[in-house]
């Protein structure tokens, strides 16, 4: 499976596109919580060129209210039912919680992009073993850092988390990683560990960026959320020539334009 995801083999960055199914997350909240309104965005992300569709039921931004996952369930589970109808896009759930992943599964969901990467539920590992899915291992934790200790940090967590998708028997080649742009971390943090993305690409996994629209876009750029397409897509071509494999946004057409042209100049650079 890694061969679908992985830049080494795809020769191409990858798009997901997200499909909030929320009233309250930080960038659209509200603006697809009905799940007919939620699948024709899907759809019309597909048609821009969306390589992966994520969807998700719980906001994760600062503050957000925690919902119970009978709740998450209702809100996403006819949104991927629907798009696996009306689309031939890979479909992701953004879940971490093992119930809620489970359903997403059956219902046609192939990736579980957990933001606690796999460590707020690990029973979570062991359902994607079951029903051969990928998994999205993204860093989120709660202890201090700073700029400096940021990337050891992310490391560190990452050994925890494969250690728990390789016990439940989750193969290498469906493990994704994700640096956790935006979850607890400052703006100085996001920007580090941009700087330094091609150590975690070293490990040998793909590598899934999500600066769509965060917070320290805004702090960069001076914008409110709907604003920071421009400034978002700076970031994912900088992730792209950073060996960066998927990048998760919000506006797919002007990422899709944009990573064409970083694409052909990286491929250009390997062949020279």
């Amino acid at each position: 499976m890694l061969d679908q995801f992985h830049r080494r083999a795809t020769g191409r960055t990858l798009v997901m596109g997200v499909v909030n199914v929320t009233p309250d997350s930080f960038s659209d909240g509200g603006d697809f919580a009905d799940a007919e309104a939620a699948i024709a965005h899907g759809v019309a992300l597909a048609a821009e060129g969306a390589d992966i569709l994520d969807v998700g039921g719980e906001s994760t931004r600062p503050g957000a209210t925690e919902v119970d996952a009978e709740t998450e369930c209702r809100r996403i589970l006819p949104v991927i039912a629907g798009l696996a109808r009306r689309t031939a896009v890979t479909l992701s759930v953004d879940t971490y919680k093992a119930a809620v992943a489970e359903a997403a599964l059956a219902a046609g969901a192939r990736i579980i992009n957990d933001v606690w990467g796999l460590q707020r539920e690990p029973e979570i590992a062991p359902i994607a073993a079951a029903h051969g899915a990928a998994v999205v291992a993204s860093h989120w934790e709660r202890e201090a850092r700073t700029p400096a200790t940021i990337l050891d940090a992310v490391l560190r967590f990452f050994e925890r988390s494969l250690a728990i998708a390789r016990r439940a028997g989750v193969p290498d080649d469906r493990i994704v990683l994700d640096p956790g742009l935006g979850f607890n971390k400052t703006g100085a943090e996001n920007l580090a560990l941009l700087a330094h993305l091609d150590r975690i690409v070293a490990l040998g996994f793909p590598v899934l960026v999500g600066a769509s629209r965060k917070r320290f876009i805004g702090e960069l750029t001076g914008k409110p959320p709907k604003e920071r397409t421009m400034g978002s897509v700076g970031a994912h071509v900088v992730a792209a020539t950073k060996g960066a494999s998927i990048v998760r946004v919000h506006d797919v057409a002007a990422h899709r334009q944009a990573l064409s042209v970083a694409d052909a100049v990286l491929a250009a650079q390997e062949h020279r």
